[in-house]
């Protein structure tokens, strides 16, 4: 047998070597892969559910003070991941006053966010809301366009061009067509894209005033409901629902605290995924899992 000369090892070697690469590479990519669409599923089946426990809350409860929602739905929420973390089920950051500095703009407009979906909710019935939100899709590819120079092929435009149409046929044909609710929705797309897009970067900025170096998912998750707690009472008291609190019978029914408690954990379901969601995936990408929640919905 002709022994091998050292140039046919290295070729085999490097052979190996490239193979053995392509084959890490391919792992990670299946891996990242499947994370995106695990977490793509599970953020698009809570955030599903949500609207319509909502929509159950707000319309066939009558319950009308959605800011009041919003706030013990973050308070569930805050319970839970600080139960959790508690018992040594889960880690989190500290919240210290670097990473709040950080976080409150982005926060500021996910309560934002939440408040003009329950009002939009108010008075729109599930499905227009879910095709509205096709808005928030064009707005959030127009701003990762300009704002971080990210291109979108042919193919992305051409599926952004039908939402619109989809979102101005329903608009037009929609028989139960209120302004009010219109016009709290348009402004829920707005402030969804700016969430979508300010999210992603304030991840990595607050990393850096971490202790650890990290924010997980729950770290982040219990930072936003946290923060939102005051700003929730805040707007208790500006839109007047302390009165209706006090003098609403809904708060003495046992069945109406449970579905309330339900919307709570899917408001934790809704707050982890879409992190896990935004992590793997980008802007658009994330606000574009709403058309497959609106195939559930319909």
């Amino acid at each position: 047998m002709k022994p091998l000369e050292n140039g046919d090892s290295d070729l085999e070697g490097g052979r190996l070597g490239k193979d053995r690469e392509r084959t890490t590479r391919s792992g990670r990519t299946f891996k990242m892969n499947n994370q995106a669409l695990l977490s793509g599923l599970a953020y698009c089946m809570s955030s599903c559910s949500m609207i319509l426990v909502n929509k159950f809350v707000l319309s066939s409860y009558g319950f009308n003070a959605g800011i009041s929602l919003m706030l013990y739905q973050n308070l569930v929420s805050v319970i839970i991941v600080s139960t959790l973390s508690l018992f040594g089920v889960i880690s989190t950051e500290p919240l210290t006053l670097n990473l709040i500095k950080v976080w409150l703009p982005v926060n500021v407009i996910f309560v934002g966010m939440l408040v003009t979906s329950m009002f939009s909710l108010k008075y729109i019935n599930v499905a227009m809301v879910t095709v509205l939100k096709n808005v928030t899709n064009v707005i959030t590819a127009v701003g990762e366009m300009y704002l971080f120079s990210k291109h979108h092929d042919n193919r992305v435009w051409g599926a952004l061009f039908l939402m619109i149409i989809s979102a101005i046929s329903g608009g037009i044909t929609d028989l139960s067509f209120h302004a009010v609710g219109y016009a709290w929705q348009i402004t829920n797309c707005f402030l969804t894209a700016s969430y979508s897009l300010t999210l992603r970067r304030v991840m990595d900025t607050a990393k850096q005033v971490t202790k650890s170096g990290n924010l997980n998912e729950f770290s982040m998750v219990l930072l936003n409901n946290t923060l939102s707690l005051p700003l929730g009472v805040i707007l208790i008291c500006v839109f007047n629902e302390v009165d209706y609190l006090i003098s609403t019978p809904l708060l003495r029914l046992p069945t109406f605290w449970l579905v309330m408690t339900f919307s709570g954990i899917l408001g934790l379901a809704i707050s982890f995924s879409s992190m896990w969601f935004l992590h793997q995936t980008g802007a658009t990408t994330y606000r574009m899992d709403f058309e497959v929640k609106w195939i559930l919905i319909m």
